[in-house]
C-alpha cells in the first residue's frame, strides 16, 4: 500500500502523541475530523496501523536484561508447536522463524543475568526445541521504529 504526505503526517503525529484525538488531529492536521477517521479506518484495514495500545518499557518493571535467542528445532511438527509454547512464557516478548543455521529468534527479557539463565531453561524444556544460543543486549542505540519507514514509503 502506498501513502501520501497526509498519512504521514498523521501518522507521525499518532506517533508522537498516542494519546491524542481524531478531533484534535484533525484540528492540528488542518483536515476535516471526518479525513482523519476515513484515513485511520483506511491505514487500519490494510494492516498500516495494527495497534494503539501503550508501548510498555519492560525495565521499568524490572526486567532490566534483554537477550536474542536462537533455537534449533526438531522439524518433524514444524514451527507452530514450539511457537505456542513459547508464548506461555512471559519473558519471551517476539518469536520469529529465521533462515540460516538456526530455525527461531527469540527476544526475551530477564530481571537479571541470572534470571535469563531460568528464562533460557524454560525455553530449552519447550518440547521441540534442541539448542539454544544467546546474547545479551548491552543497549539499544536505535529502538524499533517505522515512521522513517512509513515516510520512505510516501509516494
Amino acid at each position: 500500500m502506498t501513502v501520501d504526505q497526509l498519512d504521514v503526517r498523521l501518522v507521525a503525529l499518532l506517533e508522537e502523541e498516542p494519546r491524542i484525538g481524531v478531533l484534535e488531529c484533525s484540528r492540528r492536521l488542518n483536515v476535516a475530523r471526518g479525513t482523519v477517521q476515513a484515513r485511520l479506518d483506511r491505514l487500519a484495514a490494510r494492516g498500516v496501523i495494527i495497534g494503539y495500545g501503550p508501548q510498555i518499557d519492560p525495565a521499568a518493571l524490572g526486567f532490566d536484561v534483554t537477550a536474542f535467542v536462537t533455537l534449533q528445532i526438531r522439524q518433524v511438527s514444524g514451527h507452530d508447536p514450539v511457537a505456542d509454547r513459547l508464548a506461555l512464557i512471559p519473558e519471551v516478548l517476539e518469536v520469529h522463524t529465521i533462515t540460516g543455521g538456526h530455525d527461531m529468534l527469540c527476544r526475551v527479557v530477564a530481571r537479571s543475568n541470572a534470571d535469563l539463565q531460568r528464562v533460557i531453561d524454560q525455553i530449552v524444556d519447550v518440547h521441540g526445541v534442541v539448542r539454544t544460543e544467546s546474547v545479551i543486549a548491552l543497549d539499544t542505540p536505535v529502538p524499533y521504529r517505522t515512521l522513517p519507514l512509513v515516510k520512505a514509503a510516501q509516494r
